[in-house]
């Protein structure tokens, strides 16, 4: 066996990972589908239907050659109007969007100053092509501000989250200003904050009321708060016309499926339709999980310390026995176990509240 040692050593330290079939059966507080948006048929159906009257459901080719379509066009219209961006692309994936932004960006000379956090796509990317790339303390803004000014890159380019898929934090509304004050490319992974915060339910940008610069890039997932698969990058015009002769994943990828681009904007016209019910039951849940747990957060996301990669795994196992699926979040992905609670809205209140009174005697206050 070629790796036989090298899993082993994984199961010894409590962090060996397998795949697990969905059990529908469970209420689910471990997926990131926080609007409970994948289990709307009628968003499903509506979907069905209009691609049913297409004279073909798949997009056949990669965007550049024959594989862009007035679905594909419609929607990343909308998405500009929705997030006051002058142009937008999908993709085929949040993990595909920060390959393609950070591997073509990032040119020789650029320096990529990355929080110390930021997904493991974009650090995976960062180590493309000999990228020269700074990592600077999570949301400290005093080293990120040092960092840039006493840079003398060619471009640079900062890259943060909305919020953090495993802490649930917000990123500082003061790295805006810094990048603006620095000529600073500023990439926003708004994976975990589009859909969930805000006023319009957009993200981030839509929280603190930022408007939109030139600098700004915004790259944000269908398949969580909406429901579908592929994932979005909004910029200038003049950004989106640079990835997309330069950015590997959309010249050499065939383009995002027909039926997920229209099934992603039909969950866009949802949440701005319902964008007042929507944020009133977010809050709930919200509130919910400070009262029962004593944590506040600003998203859906609820990081738990538990800081043992064993127990996670039975307080995960023990849970699921009882009707309810968590995530258990072991090192290299965070630093401490957690146990990572969605208060998705696919799931009732009552349900959260009794599943936080079971979750309170484990937690590391």
């Amino acid at each position: 066996m070629f790796y036989e040692k090298e899993l082993s050593a994984l199961k010894r330290a409590g962090r060996y990972r397998s795949r697990e079939v969905v059990d529908t059966a469970l209420a689910d507080f471990a997926s990131n589908d926080y609007l409970g948006l994948s289990h709307n048929k009628e968003l499903h159906e509506q979907t069905c239907k209009t691609l049913s009257k297409l004279p073909l459901h798949s997009s056949k080719a990669s965007l550049l050659v024959n594989g862009y379509h007035q679905i594909h066009k419609d929607f990343e219209d909308a998405l500009c109007a929705a997030n006051s961006f002058e142009d937008a692309v999908i993709v085929g994936s949040g993990f595909n969007a920060n390959i393609a932004l950070i591997e073509a960006l990032v040119r020789r000379e650029d320096i990529l100053f990355m929080d110390e956090k930021y997904h493991a796509s974009g650090v995976l990317a960062s180590n493309l092509n000999g990228i020269d790339v700074l990592f600077f303390k999570h949301n400290n803004m005093q080293e990120l501000k040092e960092l840039l000014e006493h840079s003398h890159a060619k471009r640079k380019v900062v890259a943060v989250e909305g919020v953090y898929s495993m802490d649930g934090d917000l990123c500082s509304q003061e790295v805006f200003e810094i990048c603006k004050r620095n000529d600073t490319l500023l990439i926003v992974d708004e994976a975990h904050s589009s859909g969930v915060i805000g006023e319009n339910l957009m993200g981030i940008f839509d929280y603190y009321d930022i408007a939109i610069e030139s600098n700004h890039i915004k790259m944000g997932t269908l398949g969580k708060a909406y429901g579908s698969f592929g994932a979005y990058i909004l910029a200038s015009k003049h950004i989106i016309e640079y990835l997309i002769n330069r950015a590997k994943p959309l010249i050499y990828a065939t383009a995002l499926s027909l039926y997920d681009t229209l099934l992603a904007h039909n969950s866009l016209k949802f949440m701005q339709h319902n964008r007042v019910s929507l944020h009133e039951q977010i809050q709930k849940r919200q509130k919910i999980v400070e009262e029962k747990l004593g944590v506040k957060v600003n998203a859906l996301i609820v990081p738990l310390l538990v800081d043992d990669n064993k127990k996670v795994m039975q307080i995960k196992e023990s849970l699921r026995k009882e009707g309810y699926a968590v995530g258990a979040i072991r090192q290299p992905t965070v630093e401490k176990a957690i146990i990572r609670l969605i208060a998705r809205l696919g799931q009732s209140e009552e349900e959260l509240r009794v599943l936080c009174e079971k979750l309170a005697p484990f937690v590391i206050k």
